[in-house]
């Protein structure tokens, strides 16, 4: 039985990150079994044991310092980058999500980490780039594809050397903006061949979001915060089978899928 590790990075806030990212992992009980680490409230970090790391999103500065967890957090990301590069098999397959993708980004030296001028919330398009046309996880989804995304931080200015250095790819960009002049954030890299992560959600389960975005109160708060428009393209885009759907059907899956095939046959 394959193992995987789950890092709640919430710090103890409700959320439909965990309960979403379970429900993902459960599909694949017959062969995969998991437990859930509560890194930031819990101080609770996996070691090397485990085959599939997923890190979650999560609230907050991603460059805040002082919590206890912050250095065994990015020693696990080190020892699992360095375990990959000394060993032929099997290696540690990891996706970062969100907040946990920012401080990867910060970890590797990759891009910048800044707050963005204002919080993005909602769903959008984003656009692959060359390598991102090329990436296995995102063949099924069309360019650009649709993604939920709520964050207010970024990464931005991509550090092109180091990226050629780790041989890691920018694999999708935000949406266009022709109407401002803010640079368009990083949404996913490949850092390494078992290590990707995205800025958005892939674990956004269109359902669940849209029966939480309908409460009465929820539905008040988003439209007072953002506008009546934004709430109603949200609305549309997580009842549209070909947008948010098509994402929360398509990466996690993926990559699960590949590491259990791979990690499979190497331990045969």
């Amino acid at each position: 039985m394959l193992r995987a590790a789950l890092l709640d990075m919430y710090n103890g806030e409700s959320n439909r990150g965990i309960p979403m990212l379970k429900n993902l992992l459960h599909r694949y009980s017959d062969c995969l079994e998991f437990d859930h680490f509560d890194v930031r409230v819990k101080n609770e970090i996996p070691g090397l044991d485990y085959d599939i790391y997923i890190f979650s999103g999560g609230p907050g500065d991603p460059l805040e310092q002082g919590g206890k967890w912050q250095k065994p957090y990015f020693g696990l990301i080190r020892d699992l980058w360095e375990y990959n590069k000394s060993y032929e098999e099997p290696k540690k397959h990891c996706f970062f999500i969100c907040h946990s993708f920012q401080m990867a980004c910060h970890f590797f030296k990759v891009g910048e980490v800044s707050q963005r001028y204002k919080m993005s919330f909602g769903t959008f398009p984003v656009h692959k780039t060359h390598w991102g046309k090329e990436e296995p996880f995102f063949e099924d989804l069309a360019d650009p594809f649709y993604i939920a995304d709520f964050r207010r931080y970024q990464v931005t200015k991509p550090d092109k050397n180091r990226l050629n250095e780790l041989g890691a790819k920018v694999l999708c960009l935000e949406k266009l903006r022709p109407h401002v002049h803010y640079e368009r954030a990083i949404m996913a890299i490949r850092f390494s061949p078992e290590m990707i992560g995205t800025q958005f959600h892939p674990e956004a389960d269109p359902e669940g979001l849209l029966e939480y975005f309908l409460e009465e109160e929820r539905q008040k708060s988003i439209v007072e915060e953002y506008g009546e428009s934004s709430y109603n393209r949200m609305i549309r885009d997580l009842a549209n089978p070909q947008k948010i759907r098509r994402t929360f059907d398509t990466v996690i899956p993926a990559f699960l899928e590949k590491a259990i095939e791979e990690l499979e046959c190497e331990l045969v």
